[in-house]
């Protein structure tokens, strides 16, 4: 549900740059960092770490959480764990080095792991 909140297209970071496969965001939503590291390793596992891996999203944004039973007032809580925003159209993986089934594969085991759904993407 907090997709529906961040608006608009990515402009940055929503071309290939680096690799000559990606994973591309098709909706919005926020990634947490132990969501991109699995998704990391699922990548890393399947492709026996040939090739080279680029990680495109970065978890800088801070989420808070009040404890249970808090009664309401007493300020914002502490921080409970960090985030990366990410709007439709992001990269948030790159590939290459490696053939393109073994990418796809790699990139739909780790599309499983992330909370946004994403498409496969070569580079032009």
């Amino acid at each position: 549900m907090v997709g529906a909140f961040i608006k608009g297209p990515a402009v940055r970071g929503s071309t290939v740059s680096f690799g000559k496969f990606a994973l591309k965001a098709e909706s919005s939503g926020i990634l947490s960092v132990a969501q991109i590291e699995a998704a990391r390793k699922a990548i890393a596992h399947h492709t026996k770490r040939s090739g080279k891996l680029w990680i495109r999203a970065f978890a800088d944004k801070p989420i808070t959480k009040k404890p249970n039973e808090t009664r309401m007032g007493g300020g914002k809580g502490i921080v409970s764990h960090y985030g990366c925003v990410v709007r439709k159209g992001k990269i948030i993986f790159e590939l290459a080095g490696v053939s393109e089934v073994l990418a796809r594969e790699a990139f739909a085991r780790a599309s499983s792991k992330l909370a946004v759904k994403t498409r496969f993407i070569l580079e032009n």
